[in-house]
């Protein structure tokens, strides 16, 4: 891989960046999921993010870079992530926030994993290693030695972040696939054009709130309720957070397309104690032994993926280079 294909430096800054965003993002969600249904609050974050993206669009190419010969491609990755971020929100609605955010971040093992048969990449025994670990934290997070009567949350719920995860990595490796010949500007465009397009498809089809009324359940519900005129005092967040879902879909896709996922990936563990500081001082949540249990293997798993990494580079840049004269 050329250093043209493969600017670790800049990916990881970009990264950082989206994951900050992220962290945020879910934040304001949560906050918002009592009193607005989740197709309403995508649909306004996204409108708002695929203006801002336009703009970056304008730098990286005009609208002609939205012109693609792989565009089943990008529809398929635009499924996934719709896939991946309406499942997850669904968990964030009755989940606490680090708990939700822990079982997400199955994400990079997932993609450290799925970068050996998708993109060709060279994962060595230790890493593998590393991210067998790092499942087993899922795993524990899981809690599978409880009944599910004792389970405060439903089995199918404390698997929605899980698939969330899955679903992120597919899309991951597909914009690493992609960003060859798109600009990150337009990646997130189309993107976020896929949020719009669920979203308004939900409106028609209960945008009134008339199936809520069949469930107690809070993520369907979530899911399900009616759309409402957003509160005055609500205008900014919303607006707020489509600035901000557009700095995640540029930063995530331009890291993707900068540097290979395995080295990329394990930076998004950062994530995890942002959610635990937001979920402990904006809503009181403090994580059980287990989830704790869970983010400490997943730490340790991706610092293990990280310091192996920066070590190979290290040889590689020491290794005599062979000249052809």
């Amino acid at each position: 891989m050329t250093s043209a294909s493969n600017r670790a430096g800049p990916a990881i800054a970009f990264v950082l960046v989206g994951v900050l965003c992220i962290s945020l993002n879910d934040m304001l969600i949560k906050q918002l999921s009592s009193g607005y249904p989740l197709h309403q609050i995508v649909f306004f974050r996204s409108f708002v993010a695929i203006m801002v993206s336009l703009v970056f669009l304008r730098f990286e190419g005009g609208l002609a870079a939205l012109r693609t010969d792989q565009p089943m491609l990008h529809a398929m990755r635009g499924i996934l992530v719709v896939i991946s971020n309406m499942s997850y929100f669904l968990a964030l609605a009755v989940m606490p926030l680090a708990d939700a955010t822990a079982l997400f971040f199955a994400a990079p093992l997932f993609i450290t994993l799925l970068s050996i048969p998708i993109l060709g990449e060279k994962v060595g025994p230790l890493r593998m290693g590393a991210v067998i670990v790092g499942f087993i934290g899922v795993v524990i997070m899981q809690r599978p030695w409880e009944s599910s009567a004792s389970l405060d949350i439903s089995r199918i719920v404390l698997m929605l972040p899980v698939l969330a995860a899955l679903t992120y990595a597919l899309n991951q490796l597909m914009t690493r696939k992609l960003g060859v010949k798109a600009p990150a500007s337009a990646l997130a465009i189309y993107i976020q054009g896929s949020f719009i397009l669920v979203s308004v498809c939900f409106f028609l089809v209960a945008g009134d709130g008339r199936f809520a009324a069949h469930t107690t359940n809070g993520s369907l519900q979530f899911l399900l309720r009616a759309w409402v005129w957003p509160a005055p005092e609500d205008w900014k967040v919303l607006i707020g957070m489509g600035v901000n879902g557009a700095l995640i879909g540029y930063c995530l896709s331009q890291a993707y397309r900068l540097a290979d996922a395995a080295t990329v990936a394990p930076f998004e563990y950062i994530g995890l104690p942002m959610a635990v500081l937001w979920g402990l001082f904006i809503f009181g949540d403090l994580p059980t032994w287990e989830i704790w249990a869970g983010i400490v293997l997943i730490l340790s798993s991706g610092l293990f993926v990280f310091f192996r990494e920066r070590t190979k580079a290290r040889r590689v840049t020491q290794r005599p280079v062979a000249r052809r004269h």
